[in-house]
């Protein structure tokens, strides 16, 4: 038997408002049930999985153990890092390399960590 990955959960204030930076960085709508002030937000990947944002009493106090990494589907690595920065992401650590490789790691408005990565246009 094996397991497959249905939520990736993300503890936080404010899940509606957190949830609505997400739809613009995916694309993707919060559940059709979802309301503002719910404790609990989904918004449905492509994938099939969901990001599950919870609402918790305590702040985020450390780098997290698990983050999300993206990969632009158009365009390249630094106009999608643009793109987040305008929808209220913040620059945490520049890792790109002179050879075009590497990442860049942002933080969503609450602070949680996540990558972007190269888009396969400039891998290829």
């Amino acid at each position: 038997m094996t397991s497959y990955v249905d939520n990736i959960t993300v503890d936080c204030a404010d899940p509606w408002a957190l949830a609505q930076f997400w739809t613009k960085v995916t694309g993707r709508p919060v559940g059709e049930d979802d309301r503002q002030g719910d404790p609990e937000i989904g918004i449905r990947l492509e994938s099939g999985v969901t990001l599950l944002f919870i609402a918790v009493p305590e702040p985020k106090t450390v780098k997290n153990r698990l983050h999300v990494c993206l990969k632009p589907d158009g365009g390249t690595r630094d106009e999608e890092v643009e793109r987040l920065l305008k929808l209220g992401a913040t620059l945490h650590a520049d890792h790109r390399r002179e050879d075009g490789g590497g990442w860049i790691v942002l933080r969503d408005p609450e602070g949680n960590e996540f990558c972007v990565e190269r888009s396969l246009a400039e891998m290829a």
